[in-house]
């Protein structure tokens, strides 16, 4: 129930300063909010999770939040600083990938940075007065059996941690592996603005114009029907594959110049 009510109140939080810096709800700031929903919630949960542990181990929920929250405070403002780092070359991108992105970066770290404010005041609040200690004699089989799961993956992951402190130098020759694997494929993966996609259509326009000797100029028109004839003559030796199903080309003469254009699919 806390982390339900942590998640609308950031994201009401974030609309007040979206609304402040003139921002709109469009595609990349509607994405923001999707990202940040998962930094919300685990916010909510990580300073649940600790309060809950010392209820379990008999305080009372007042105390337990008091104690759960100073615990893990600042293991939050951590997380929250570096999350909004990781945003900042976002910030700083010129260009028209920068201006696309710009209101992404700042509405997803509005959001972390107002999830923060809520998981260290809104979430103990909620804690000291709804968590409530049960004994595990009352607990029903839905939480006995997800806790006994919950004890075995924790096991599990104490198994496997023991095994990678008894190999460290098999670990950190694997670790510089991947580091360098990752640089490889940095350099190797294609890069560009959008993903390249082949719709399996040439397009092409040309642009009529003609000189004149007389006063040294050129002039961005030529008669329509002068143009017509010589773009029809230069469609025809365009070499048509069979692999093209329709070919189309059509002239779009104006005041100022006399355009053609055709189209290959």
């Amino acid at each position: 129930m806390i982390p339900s009510v942590a998640v609308p109140l950031s994201i009401v939080g974030t609309f007040g300063v979206m609304y402040l810096l003139g921002y709109s709800l469009n595609n990349l700031t509607l994405m923001a909010l999707t990202i940040s929903t998962g930094f919300v919630v685990d916010d909510a949960i990580v300073m649940i999770e600790n309060i809950e542990r010392f209820l379990e181990e008999g305080d009372s929920p007042l105390q337990a939040a008091l104690k759960g929250s100073g615990q893990i405070g600042f293991t939050i403002i951590s997380l929250t600083v570096s999350l909004i780092a990781v945003l900042i070359p976002l910030l700083f991108m010129g260009d028209i990938v920068g201006r696309l992105f710009r209101e992404f970066a700042v509405t997803l770290a509005v959001t972390i940075l107002v999830s923060a404010v809520v998981s260290l005041t809104l979430t103990p609040m909620m804690s000291a007065k709804l968590l409530k200690r049960h004994d595990l004699e009352k607990q029903s089989r839905i939480y006995k059996f997800s806790e006994d799961l919950y004890n075995r993956v924790i096991e599990f992951y104490g198994r496997t941690l023991k095994f990678v402190l008894r190999h460290q130098t098999t670990t950190l020759l694997v670790t510089a592996g991947t580091l360098v694997l990752t640089l490889f494929l940095y350099v190797v993966v294609p890069k560009g603005f959008f993903p390249v996609q082949d719709t399996g259509v040439i397009l092409g326009i040309s642009e009529a114009f003609w000189v004149s000797r007389k006063h040294r100029r050129t002039f961005p028109s030529l008669p329509c029907h002068s143009a017509s004839e010589r773009w029809r003559r230069s469609f025809c030796r365009i070499p048509m594959s069979p692999a093209c199903h329709r070919s189309s080309a059509w002239t779009a003469p104006t005041p100022r110049r006399t355009a053609d254009a055709f189209k290959l699919i």
